[in-house]
């Protein structure tokens, strides 16, 4: 088991709540044998720590009642508009419910319904100021290569050198979400800033790596560059590390790329998930015709 602090959450948890070691044990074990991925864990031993804490004791000691009225108060939280701590509160307890037992209290939590806002995009002028933002060439490439390819954070922070292959102009993104490889573009704009990164910095294994050696960039220090890559194009808009991915697939819609590429580009497993791009994407609309017309096209 990883040492943590006695200062954070999960720390303070490990020395009061009698029992949440063997549970951090143990539900750290059954995310390592069902291949899902380490922020799957951590989001969710984090929060059920804090509803320890709150209750000082297992989950499972918790009235159901008084348990509710915790979960209602986190969904009404001012300081999460995104519901987020929420969120990751029921779906990690409900993991727990399951792993102790107690499928039954595991279906009583509070149901989650899809957030049916649509997610933000820069456009491709507001691109082109965020991408030259940045003053080291690190973190001009980093953002790129997220846009370019549709990257996730942790795919980003995954990437090893090996995995650019210049002559097939491709990216190989290993063990992304559902434990899926995936093979992405290497669009050849991408690849002489990559050649120019490599030359300039000289990664070892890693494509970006930590301030340790041997460690990977952090998804903390992305958001970060991101953020003051932000700043400095005086962009307005509230958008993350995220939105170059929802960028990337909204372009590339409005570029005329059929929706199951997409699709498949972005690793999704449903085409529901990727279908909410369409609502986002600005297309050149088509005037309403019969197809025998483009059968047969009328001589002019």
């Amino acid at each position: 088991m990883k040492q943590k602090s006695e200062f954070s959450i999960i720390g303070q948890a490990l020395l009061i709540i009698p029992g949440f070691d063997l549970v951090y044990q143990k539900l750290e074990q059954q995310v390592v044998l069902r291949g899902q991925a380490k922020s799957t864990f951590e989001n969710y031993i984090h929060r059920i720590a804090q509803v320890c804490l709150h209750f000082n004791c297992l989950p499972e000691e918790v009235i159901e009642d008084e348990l509710n009225d915790y979960l209602a108060g986190l969904a009404l939280s001012a300081k999460s508009p995104s519901r987020s701590a929420f969120k990751h509160s029921v779906y990690g307890l409900r993991y727990y419910y399951r792993y102790v037992g107690l499928p039954t209290r595991a279906v009583k939590l509070p149901s989650l319904k899809k957030d049916a806002r649509l997610p933000d995009i820069l456009n491709k002028a507001e691109l082109k100021k965020l991408f030259v933002a940045p003053t080291l060439l690190k973190h001009r490439i980093l953002l790129m290569l997220i846009y370019s390819a549709g990257l996730r954070s942790s795919e980003l922070i995954n990437l090893k050198i090996a995995d650019i292959d210049f002559e097939r102009s491709s990216i190989h993104i290993r063990r992304s979400k559902y434990n899926k490889d995936r093979i992405v573009p290497l669009s050849l704009y991408m690849a002489v800033g990559l050649q120019k990164y490599l030359a300039l910095e000289q990664p070892l294994t890693w494509l970006f790596n930590g301030k340790l050696l041997g460690s990977t960039y952090s998804s903390k220090a992305i958001a970060w560059v991101m953020r003051e890559a932000v700043k400095e194009a005086g962009i307005s808009k509230s958008v993350t590390v995220h939105s170059l991915r929802h960028s990337f697939a909204t372009h590339l819609i409005e570029d005329g790329l059929n929706i199951i590429t997409v699709k498949d580009l972005l690793g999704h497993s449903k085409i529901e998930t990727t279908m909410v791009y369409l609502h986002i994407a600005q297309c050149p609309l088509i005037q309403a015709h019969s197809p025998l017309d483009t059968l047969y096209p009328q001589q002019r």
